[in-house]
């Protein structure tokens, strides 16, 4: 569950909050009661997560032993 605090409270405390942050906390600063922005962990950028899911499934191992021809037979069996 995220903590809300106020915007005056997290101006004086951001030092502890980033800490809190880095941690995987998260916190809702408010506005006179209103939720205005939340605090979150950084999330590693997409591209890297998308160089990430390449190589795993690189390093996965290679089907061997079935030819170009016996996957078409396969794919006209599943049509009929």
């Amino acid at each position: 569950m995220d903590a809300s605090i106020g915007a005056f409270e997290a101006k004086a405390q951001l030092s502890r909050l980033l800490r809190a942050v880095e941690q995987g906390e998260r916190f809702t600063i408010t506005v006179r009661g209103k939720p205005v922005a939340d605090l979150v962990p950084h999330r590693a950028d997409a591209a890297e997560g998308v160089a990430v899911a390449v190589a795993a499934l690189q390093a996965f191992p290679r089907i061997r032993g079935v030819c170009d021809a016996d996957v078409a037979d396969f794919l006209r069996e599943g049509r009929q």
